[in-house]
Order: structure tokens, then C-alpha cells, then sequence
């Protein structure tokens, strides 16, 4: 299972939040780096794969893809959620991964087919459709799109943890690509998302705090 850093970009730098409440994300020059400087923040972490989110993009009050195309050069792979409403606007680069999210996207899913789906989920439903995210996940079963990021964004920050039954129940309706993100704590939960068949985690603030091994992030996967 592949391990991936989330960096989430405000105003041009790495920020760390909570719960989703983005008004109170500040930037992160704590833990590993010294620095929010994009370029410098990664140059400390040095991780094998990250997934950022513009959320001057997301929110419609900027746009850090410049910057975005600059950290995508320092590691083997870059998922990028840019607020996208559609295909359009994908950047298509080598190394980047484009993915368009729930939050922000328009028209069916249909049109997204072959793409990566972010499956944005505030108080355990999906935004903005209110759908329960199992339910969601069983319309996408016959391959609509090509990969999807569970992302509970309630839980970003909170190392509240994952449900081994929620896990488990996601797996079984999705045979696509399926990446975790938002609260994951720890080893015990990498092991849960592991053992479901998940094919990646994404983290932060457990690296951050040495929850998980920063070699961990470094190599790319659980050591």
C-alpha cells in the first residue's frame, strides 16, 4: 500500500488545519521543516509520492499551480486536487495526477470516466449531494472513473482514526484504485486500510507529529 504526504497549499505556502475549518489552516513550519515554502517543505520531507490541495483554487481565491508543477519535479508522483469542474481544466503533465473532487466538480460523473474521483465527505456524507459514501461508491463499480480518494475531510487533522467496517464495506463496492485520506492516527490504521485492500493512505499530520515514521513517507510504503 502506497504511502502519500498531504500538503495542502493557502497563499503559497503549506498549511496544517483541522476538520476541514480552512478560515483557521496556518502555515506549517513546524515538525521537519523550518519552512512553508513549498519547495523547501518538500526538500525536508522528501517524500516518494504527495497529494496536494489548492485550496486558493478549491475556494476560488487564487491559484498555486505554478507552484504545484514546481513540487511535482521532487517526487515520483503528485496527485493534485486543483478545484476542478471538469476535465478542461486537468493540467495532463507527466507526474501529476489530476483529480477532480466531488466539492467542486459539475456534470455527470460520466464525464469524468478514465480520470481520478476525489469522494469529498463532510459528516460522513458526500459533499455536495448528501449521499452516504458507500452508496455513492456502488455507482462508480462499473468503472467510471479510474481511481477514487476517500477523502473525510471532517477528519483532516484529528487522528480520530478509520473504521475497519466502513473500510471493509468501501472495498467491496469499488474494484477501481481506492486511496484513504482525513484522520488516519497511526501503524493501527495503515494495518486497517492495508488489510482492506486499499491501495494507498494518505497522511499528514501523523508524520508530523511521529505517529509514522517519516522514513515511511520517504520510501513510499509501511517499512
Amino acid at each position: 500500500m502506497d504511502l502519500i504526504l498531504a500538503i495542502d497549499l493557502k497563499d503559497g505556502q503549506v498549511v496544517h488545519g483541522k476538520g476541514g475549518h480552512r478560515e483557521t489552516y496556518r502555515p506549517l513550519d513546524w515538525a521537519f521543516s523550518d519552512t512553508a515554502e513549498p519547495i523547501g517543505f518538500l526538500k525536508a520531507y522528501r517524500p516518494k509520492y504527495i497529494y496536494i490541495a489548492d485550496l486558493d483554487r478549491i475556494e476560488g481565491t487564487g491559484d498555486n499551480t505554478d507552484l504545484i508543477c514546481a513540487c511535482a519535479h521532487l517526487t515520483n508522483c503528485c496527485y493534485a486536487d486543483r478545484g476542478l469542474a471538469s476535465r478542461k481544466d486537468a493540467l495532463d503533465t507527466p507526474g501529476i495526477i489530476d483529480i477532480i473532487g466531488t466539492e467542486t466538480a459539475s456534470g455527470a460523473l460520466e464525464d469524468f470516466k478514465g480520470g481520478f474521483l476525489s469522494v469529498d465527505i463532510k459528516e460522513g456524507r458526500v459533499i455536495p449531494s448528501g449521499e452516504e459514501p458507500v452508496a455513492f461508491l456502488e455507482r462508480l463499480h462499473s468503472g467510471t472513473v479510474r481511481g477514487c480518494i476517500i477523502l473525510n475531510i471532517t477528519s483532516v487533522g484529528t487522528g480520530t482514526g478509520v473504521s475497519a467496517e466502513e473500510a471493509a464495506r468501501m472495498r467491496a463496492v469499488f474494484d477501481g484504485t481506492l486511496i484513504y485520506g482525513g484522520g488516519v492516527a497511526g501503524a493501527d490504521d495503515l494495518a486497517i486500510l492495508s488489510g482492506a485492500g486499499f491501495d494507498g493512505a494518505i497522511v499528514a499530520t501523523a508524520v508530523h507529529s511521529g505517529a509514522i515514521p517519516l522514513e515511511w513517507i520517504q520510501r513510499g510504503t509501511v517499512c
